[in-house]
Protein backbone atom coordinates (compact mmCIF):
# COMPACT_ATOMS: atom_id res chain seq x y z
CA UNK A 1 0.00 0.00 0.00
CA UNK A 2 2.63 2.48 0.94
CA UNK A 3 4.25 1.99 -2.82
CA UNK A 4 1.65 3.14 -4.29
CA UNK A 5 0.69 5.96 -1.92
CA UNK A 6 4.73 6.88 -3.01
CA UNK A 7 3.95 6.40 -6.61
CA UNK A 8 0.41 8.28 -6.22
CA UNK A 9 2.24 11.24 -4.60
CA UNK A 10 5.34 11.72 -7.28
CA UNK A 11 2.60 11.87 -10.02
CA UNK A 12 0.46 14.16 -8.41
CA UNK A 13 3.96 16.40 -8.15
CA UNK A 14 4.64 15.98 -11.77
CA UNK A 15 1.27 16.74 -12.75
CA UNK A 16 1.32 20.05 -10.70
CA UNK A 17 4.64 21.11 -11.67
CA UNK A 18 3.47 20.16 -15.45
CA UNK A 19 -0.18 21.95 -15.58
CA UNK A 20 1.68 25.11 -13.63
CA UNK A 21 3.96 25.37 -16.93
CA UNK A 22 0.74 24.95 -19.46
CA UNK A 23 -1.15 27.75 -18.04
CA UNK A 24 -4.35 25.69 -17.85
CA UNK A 25 -4.49 26.93 -13.89
CA UNK A 26 -4.65 30.93 -15.57
CA UNK A 27 -7.30 33.48 -14.57
CA UNK A 28 -7.33 35.13 -18.32
CA UNK A 29 -10.74 37.24 -17.10
CA UNK A 30 -8.21 38.75 -14.29
CA UNK A 31 -4.98 39.32 -16.61
CA UNK A 32 -5.43 43.19 -17.68
CA UNK A 33 -4.29 44.65 -21.05
CA UNK A 34 -5.34 44.58 -24.71
CA UNK A 35 -7.36 41.86 -26.00
CA UNK A 36 -4.85 41.43 -28.68
CA UNK A 37 -2.48 40.81 -26.66
CA UNK A 38 -3.96 37.53 -25.32
CA UNK A 39 -4.78 35.90 -28.45
CA UNK A 40 -4.51 32.02 -28.05
CA UNK A 41 -5.42 32.17 -24.21
CA UNK A 42 -9.19 31.19 -25.17
CA UNK A 43 -7.47 27.95 -26.13
CA UNK A 44 -5.01 25.19 -23.97
CA UNK A 45 -1.73 25.78 -24.51
CA UNK A 46 -1.41 21.99 -23.94
CA UNK A 47 -2.35 20.23 -26.68
CA UNK A 48 -5.40 17.50 -26.60
CA UNK A 49 -3.07 14.58 -27.44
CA UNK A 50 -0.64 15.84 -24.52
CA UNK A 51 -3.76 15.05 -22.34
CA UNK A 52 -5.11 12.23 -23.03
CA UNK A 53 -1.25 10.79 -22.88
CA UNK A 54 -0.90 12.00 -19.42
CA UNK A 55 -4.21 10.10 -18.51
CA UNK A 56 -3.11 7.29 -20.69
CA UNK A 57 0.19 6.77 -18.31
CA UNK A 58 -1.21 7.67 -15.08
CA UNK A 59 -3.22 4.45 -15.94
CA UNK A 60 -0.15 2.60 -17.06
CA UNK A 61 1.36 3.91 -13.60
CA UNK A 62 -1.09 3.02 -11.70
CA UNK A 63 -0.81 -0.89 -13.17
CA UNK A 64 2.58 -1.03 -12.06
CA UNK A 65 2.57 0.54 -8.86
CA UNK A 66 -0.41 -2.45 -8.82
CA UNK A 67 2.40 -5.35 -9.24
CA UNK A 68 4.78 -3.33 -7.23
CA UNK A 69 2.48 -3.61 -4.40
CA UNK A 70 1.46 -7.29 -4.98
CA UNK A 71 5.20 -8.07 -5.59
CA UNK A 72 6.58 -6.84 -1.85
CA UNK A 73 3.38 -8.06 -0.41
CA UNK A 74 4.15 -11.78 -1.74
CA UNK A 75 7.77 -11.79 -0.95
CA UNK A 76 6.39 -11.69 2.73
CA UNK A 77 6.07 -15.48 2.75
CA UNK A 78 8.52 -18.42 3.58
CA UNK A 79 8.43 -20.02 0.15
CA UNK A 80 9.75 -16.87 -1.31
CA UNK A 81 13.27 -17.03 -3.44
CA UNK A 82 14.62 -14.34 -5.08
CA UNK A 83 16.62 -15.18 -7.97
CA UNK A 84 20.02 -12.65 -8.99
CA UNK A 85 19.76 -10.55 -11.23
CA UNK A 86 21.57 -10.97 -14.60
CA UNK A 87 24.41 -8.08 -14.81
CA UNK A 88 22.86 -7.58 -18.34
CA UNK A 89 19.89 -5.52 -16.60
CA UNK A 90 22.69 -3.11 -16.93
CA UNK A 91 23.61 -2.28 -19.71
CA UNK A 92 19.94 -2.50 -20.70
CA UNK A 93 19.43 0.20 -18.26
CA UNK A 94 22.14 2.48 -20.04
CA UNK A 95 20.40 1.65 -23.74
CA UNK A 96 17.31 2.23 -22.32
CA UNK A 97 18.49 6.16 -20.73
CA UNK A 98 20.26 6.70 -24.45
CA UNK A 99 16.73 5.87 -26.03
CA UNK A 100 14.91 8.44 -23.59
CA UNK A 101 17.75 11.02 -24.05
CA UNK A 102 17.98 10.67 -27.77
CA UNK A 103 14.27 11.26 -28.41
CA UNK A 104 15.01 14.55 -25.87
CA UNK A 105 17.36 15.38 -28.12
CA UNK A 106 15.46 15.05 -31.11
CA UNK A 107 12.27 17.61 -28.99
CA UNK A 108 15.14 20.02 -29.72
CA UNK A 109 15.75 19.67 -32.92
CA UNK A 110 11.86 19.74 -34.16
CA UNK A 111 11.89 23.21 -31.58
CA UNK A 112 14.26 24.66 -33.91
CA UNK A 113 13.72 23.22 -37.22
CA UNK A 114 16.62 20.87 -37.21
CA UNK A 115 14.53 17.89 -39.31
CA UNK A 116 18.43 16.34 -40.23
CA UNK A 117 18.69 16.42 -35.78
CA UNK A 118 15.27 15.06 -35.73
CA UNK A 119 16.01 11.81 -37.81
CA UNK A 120 18.96 11.86 -36.06
CA UNK A 121 17.01 11.39 -32.51
CA UNK A 122 14.56 9.13 -34.00
CA UNK A 123 16.60 7.02 -35.54
CA UNK A 124 19.28 6.34 -32.50
CA UNK A 125 15.89 5.88 -29.92
CA UNK A 126 14.00 3.31 -32.10
CA UNK A 127 17.62 1.40 -32.75
CA UNK A 128 18.37 1.70 -28.88
CA UNK A 129 14.99 0.17 -27.87
CA UNK A 130 15.02 -2.27 -30.06
CA UNK A 131 18.56 -3.36 -28.39
CA UNK A 132 16.80 -2.76 -24.93
CA UNK A 133 14.31 -5.40 -25.76
CA UNK A 134 16.87 -7.52 -27.42
CA UNK A 135 18.95 -7.15 -24.07
CA UNK A 136 15.92 -8.60 -21.99
CA UNK A 137 15.35 -11.42 -23.92
CA UNK A 138 19.04 -12.30 -23.32
CA UNK A 139 18.84 -11.68 -19.68
CA UNK A 140 15.62 -14.19 -19.81
CA UNK A 141 17.28 -16.62 -21.81
CA UNK A 142 20.31 -16.30 -18.78
CA UNK A 143 18.05 -17.19 -16.34
CA UNK A 144 16.26 -20.43 -17.95
CA UNK A 145 19.82 -21.46 -18.55
CA UNK A 146 20.63 -21.64 -15.14
CA UNK A 147 16.96 -23.20 -13.56
CA UNK A 148 15.15 -19.68 -12.82
CA UNK A 149 12.03 -20.75 -14.50
CA UNK A 150 8.52 -19.16 -14.97
CA UNK A 151 6.78 -21.38 -12.59
CA UNK A 152 9.80 -23.06 -9.95
CA UNK A 153 9.00 -20.03 -7.72
CA UNK A 154 7.14 -16.58 -7.12
CA UNK A 155 10.06 -14.53 -7.07
CA UNK A 156 10.42 -15.73 -10.71
CA UNK A 157 6.74 -15.11 -12.17
CA UNK A 158 6.97 -11.53 -10.99
CA UNK A 159 10.36 -11.26 -12.34
CA UNK A 160 8.82 -12.60 -15.98
CA UNK A 161 5.54 -10.56 -15.53
CA UNK A 162 7.19 -7.77 -14.62
CA UNK A 163 9.51 -7.10 -17.09
CA UNK A 164 7.07 -8.84 -20.14
CA UNK A 165 4.32 -6.03 -19.10
CA UNK A 166 6.83 -3.27 -19.35
CA UNK A 167 8.53 -4.51 -22.70
CA UNK A 168 5.06 -4.78 -24.40
CA UNK A 169 5.00 -1.20 -23.33
CA UNK A 170 8.79 -0.07 -25.29
CA UNK A 171 6.83 -2.44 -28.44
CA UNK A 172 3.91 -0.01 -28.07
CA UNK A 173 5.93 2.94 -27.94
CA UNK A 174 7.79 1.35 -31.19
CA UNK A 175 4.89 1.59 -33.22
CA UNK A 176 4.45 5.62 -32.31
CA UNK A 177 7.67 5.89 -33.07
CA UNK A 178 7.84 4.36 -36.01
CA UNK A 179 5.09 6.31 -37.10
CA UNK A 180 6.76 9.34 -36.66
CA UNK A 181 9.62 8.43 -38.23
CA UNK A 182 7.88 8.50 -41.17
CA UNK A 183 6.43 11.32 -40.89
CA UNK A 184 9.36 12.54 -40.38
CA UNK A 185 11.35 11.38 -43.16
CA UNK A 186 8.21 11.86 -45.50
CA UNK A 187 8.08 16.02 -44.71
CA UNK A 188 5.44 16.22 -42.37
CA UNK A 189 4.10 19.69 -41.14
CA UNK A 190 6.50 20.62 -38.61
CA UNK A 191 3.74 21.30 -36.02
CA UNK A 192 1.96 18.10 -36.48
CA UNK A 193 5.80 16.43 -36.70
CA UNK A 194 6.96 18.34 -33.19
CA UNK A 195 3.96 17.63 -31.34
CA UNK A 196 4.43 13.82 -32.16
CA UNK A 197 8.26 13.62 -31.48
CA UNK A 198 7.02 15.51 -28.13
CA UNK A 199 4.66 12.87 -27.40
CA UNK A 200 6.70 9.81 -27.93
CA UNK A 201 9.62 11.83 -25.74
CA UNK A 202 7.16 11.89 -23.30
CA UNK A 203 5.89 8.31 -23.29
CA UNK A 204 9.35 7.70 -23.41
CA UNK A 205 10.63 8.87 -20.49
CA UNK A 206 7.69 7.62 -18.21
CA UNK A 207 8.87 4.00 -19.76
CA UNK A 208 12.19 4.75 -18.60
CA UNK A 209 11.17 6.11 -15.11
CA UNK A 210 8.71 3.09 -14.29
CA UNK A 211 12.24 1.08 -15.30
CA UNK A 212 13.80 2.76 -12.62
CA UNK A 213 11.87 1.75 -10.36
CA UNK A 214 11.05 -1.68 -11.17
CA UNK A 215 14.38 -1.65 -11.17
CA UNK A 216 15.16 -0.95 -8.02
CA UNK A 217 12.40 -3.19 -6.86
CA UNK A 218 14.37 -6.41 -8.48
CA UNK A 219 17.30 -5.39 -7.07
CA UNK A 220 15.70 -5.19 -3.23
CA UNK A 221 16.86 -1.22 -3.05
CA UNK A 222 12.94 0.11 -3.00
CA UNK A 223 12.43 -2.47 0.23
CA UNK A 224 15.10 -1.49 1.84
CA UNK A 225 14.20 1.96 1.26
CA UNK A 226 10.74 1.29 2.49
CA UNK A 227 11.95 -0.43 5.46
CA UNK A 228 14.18 2.54 6.69
CA UNK A 229 11.28 5.10 5.58
CA UNK A 230 8.86 3.14 7.94
CA UNK A 231 11.38 2.69 10.99
CA UNK A 232 11.66 6.40 10.88
CA UNK A 233 8.08 7.18 11.09
CA UNK A 234 7.83 4.93 14.04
Amino acid sequence: MSVILVFLLVIAGFAGWWLSHQRLLAKPWLEQGMAGDFVGLDRSALPTAKIGLGVFLAVVGCLFSLFTSAYFMRMGLSDWRPLPLPRLLWLNTGVLVLSSVALQCAVVAARRGQIDMVRLGLATAGLTALAFLAGQLIAWRQLTEDGYLLASNPANSFFYLITAMHGLHILGGLVGLGRTSVGAWNGARPERLRLSVELCAMYWHFLLFVWLGIFAVLAGWAATLIDICQRLLT
